[in-house]
């Protein structure tokens, strides 16, 4: 993953938090902030108080670029 400089920012570990994709150093799962993403928050609104105060815009943005790889790895077999 060498073309994304900011995949190094995200984990996985079956032992912390149901090995779902998380935030190294956090407990903060990848989805939760795409949930956040897609319903209108910015990355600002993202890593202020009232959210995920500990991770940062570049965290945000790993985010963005691991859920763009799942999806551009992803197969998908079309039903008859």
């Amino acid at each position: 993953m060498a073309d994304y400089p900011l995949m190094g920012r995200i984990v996985v570990s079956r032992e912390v938090c149901h090995g779902k994709p998380r935030i190294v150093g956090t407990r903060i799962m990848v989805y939760q902030v795409l949930n956040l993403l897609a319903a209108g928050k910015t990355i600002a609104e993202i890593i202020s108080e009232d959210y995920y105060p500990d991770i940062s815009a570049e965290d945000v943005l790993a985010c963005i670029a691991y859920a763009s790889r799942v999806v551009q790895n992803e197969e998908i077999i079309p039903t008859p």
